[in-house]
């Protein structure tokens, strides 16, 4: 049997063990309402030794282009370090006295990438 302490998605696994466990593919399949070639991709994968097929992934690439410049993002860290009681529509109107343009949706974004980067 795998072990599931690793970031790996359950449902795989664990329609691995109950085949395992039942020994009858059909009627794991069956309880965890996947198909047999589903089972079979996951059985094959694994031992093939792509353990890696489990393991969570997110689907999602990064849309870079709407990403603001650097010295923007600084902008908006600065000033979330410097005033932190602003709000997102606060700090996005005062960058935008200078000449900067970012929407307060912009700064809660830019927050957020850099909260999650930093933790």
């Amino acid at each position: 049997m795998l072990n599931t302490r690793q970031k790996i998605i359950k449902h795989k696994v664990g329609l691995l063990n109950l085949a395992e466990y039942l020994d009858n593919v059909s009627k794991a399949c069956q309880v965890m309402g996947m198909s047999r070639d589903t089972f079979y991709r996951y059985k094959s994968a694994v031992d093939d030794g792509w353990v890696k097929a489990l393991f969570e992934r997110t689907r999602r690439k990064p849309n870079l282009a709407n990403r603001v410049d650097q010295a923007t993002e600084d902008a908006v860290i600065k000033s979330a370090t410097d005033f932190p009681a602003y709000g997102q529509a606060r700090t996005s109107n005062e960058l935008r006295k200078p000449g900067g343009i970012v929407s307060p949706s912009g700064v809660r974004s830019i927050w957020l990438r850099h909260d999650l980067a930093n933790h």
